[in-house]
This record gives structure tokens, C-alpha cells and sequence, in this order.
């Protein structure tokens, strides 16, 4: 086969040109630290990313869930709490009016504080986190609790509000509020406060055994709360460990090797500049140029 110095040329500027791609490529790895910047660079990896993508997307869904439900349960516990003081407050304050030297003034002070204690725990009924009512079942945007009524109105809704913490796993995330922010407790209190004030022949050591079953009911309610609680706490740690695991796996399948591609990028230079420095000697004059 006849080789021509155009050929020569030709194939020449066919590998330089070829060179420069390899180098532009490895110089992108370099600069964006992934193995491929659009999917024609490797079918298979573009795949794979998008699955892991995928699932780690899922897990950082999980873990904002998780930090709702958190939120949730911590108030709720924080209100129970609060709500357990106040009912220990108010048996303190039974036991030293259904003492008989406690006098009828004294007795209406007494009232007064309960009073008092009642709204305060009509309140804590009331929370609202998020600009959401956590202690009316799944009806959030409705306060549970009205004592401007007599009766006082208490919601009955008791409808669990469930959050998905993992792959199919929903976790009630509120108490039953019907248990302890119902009407027996408010209506308990409101009668307490009528005796005390003696528009009632009620006896006030009555109302130590009521009271007892109210603070026994909210204790238990907040046991309970408390048991989930443990159980988001484990399903936090596990969401956790997959994050990390999904992390680790969508790095090895899509970050670039740094130090191979530094030797891939130095090993190009090398092979560049020796096909430049060949190119320079098959790019020589013609006999044209000595028939001048």
C-alpha cells in the first residue's frame, strides 16, 4: 500500500485530536471528582446511581420524618409531664382542704388556685406544635379542649396520627388524649371547685380517689408514650446506619479514584507530548519544496 505524507498528516491529527479527548476526559474526573459526567460515558454506572439515588433519597425522607416524630412525642411527653404537676397540685391542695380546722375563706382560696390550675391545664390540652393541635386525635386544627362552656367541651377524637419512619413501618406518633384530657378530669376538678366553695355537699376527701385515678391515667398514658419513644429510637439508629451504607455505595459507584486519575492524567501528558514531538518529524518538507 502506497503511504502518502498526507496520510501521515492525516493520522497524526487523528491521534493529537484523540490525545486531547482522553485528556479533556480525564481532566473533567479530575475537576468534578465523579467517574462520568453524563450517562453516554457509562451506561451502567448511570443506572446504578440512579437506584442509589434513589434510595438514599428514601432514607433522608425517613430521617425528617423521624425529626417530626420526634418533635411530636417530646411535646407530648413534655405536656404530660406538666399536666401530671398540675394534678398533683391540686390533690396537695384536697388534702389540706379536707382537713376540718381549714375555714370557709380558706377553702374559697383554695378554690381560686384550682381554678386556676384547671385552666392552666386546659392549656396544656391545647398544645400546639407546629401551629397543629397534638392532643385531638388526627384533627389538628381544632383545639381539643373549650371551658368557656359549662360543661366544659372536650373532643373525643382519638384517631392516631402515624408518621413512616422505615420501608412500611408507621408509628403512632400522639397519645389517646380521651384517656386523660377527658371529660371525667375536667368535670372532676370543676366539682372540687364547686365544693370548695360550698355550693356543693359533696365531701372533698371524694375527690382524693378521683384525682388519684386521673394522675394514674395520665401516668400511664405517658408509660406507654414512652415505649414508642424507644422504638423510634431504635428505628432512628437503623434509618441511620442505612444512610451511611447508602452513602458509601453511591460513592463507589459514581466518585472518581483521585490518585488514579492524577497517574491516568500525568501518563496522558507523557503520551501527548511524545506524539506532538513525533508529529514535528513526520510533518517534513516535500519533494515539492526542493523543486522550487
Amino acid at each position: 500500500m502506497r503511504v502518502t505524507q498526507s496520510m501521515l498528516s492525516n493520522n497524526m491529527l487523528r491521534h493529537i485530536s484523540q490525545s486531547y479527548e482522553r485528556m479533556g476526559k480525564t481532566q473533567e474526573q479530575l475537576s468534578t471528582g465523579k467517574k462520568i459526567s453524563r450517562p453516554s460515558d457509562d451506561p451502567v454506572v448511570a443506572m446504578k446511581g440512579m437506584t442509589y439515588r434513589t434510595n438514599l433519597t428514601e432514607v433522608e425522607q425517613y430521617k425528617r420524618n423521624l425529626s417530626e416524630a420526634y418533635n411530636w412525642m417530646e411535646n407530648s411527653d413534655a405536656a404530660l409531664d406538666k399536666a401530671t404537676s398540675v394534678m398533683h397540685r391540686i390533690r396537695e391542695l384536697t388534702v389540706q382542704a379536707s382537713n376540718g380546722t381549714i375555714e370557709d375563706s380558706q377553702k374559697e382560696m383554695i378554690a381560686k388556685e384550682v381554678g386556676h390550675l384547671k385552666e392552666h391545664l386546659a392549656s396544656i390540652a391545647n398544645t400546639k406544635v407546629a401551629g397543629k393541635y397534638i392532643f385531638n386525635g388526627n384533627d389538628t386544627t381544632k383545639a381539643p379542649v373549650d371551658l368557656s362552656s359549662n360543661p366544659p367541651t372536650v373532643s373525643i377524637n382519638q384517631e392516631q396520627v402515624k408518621i413512616e419512619m422505615s420501608k412500611g413501618i408507621d408509628v403512632a406518633v400522639n397519645i389517646n388524649p380521651t384517656k386523660v384530657f377527658n371529660t371525667d378530669i375536667f368535670g372532676d376538678i370543676a366539682e372540687l371547685e364547686e365544693a370548695l366553695k360550698g355550693n356543693n355537699t359533696t365531701p372533698i376527701n371524694d375527690f382524693l380517689g378521683k384525682l388519684d385515678t386521673n394522675i394514674d391515667n395520665l401516668l400511664s398514658e405517658r408509660a406507654e408514650l414512652g415505649a414508642r419513644y424507644n422504638r423510634v429510637e431504635l428505628i432512628d439508629a437503623r434509618v441511620g446506619e442505612q444512610e451511611v451504607i447508602a452513602n458509601r455505595i453511591l460513592s463507589d459507584n459514581e466518585d472518581a479514584d483521585i490518585e488514579r486519575v492524577i497517574t491516568d492524567l500525568k501518563m496522558q501528558e507523557s503520551i501527548h507530548r511524545a506524539a506532538l514531538s513525533v508529529g514535528s518529524r513526520i510533518i517534513q518538507p516535500t519533494l515539492m519544496d526542493f523543486l522550487r
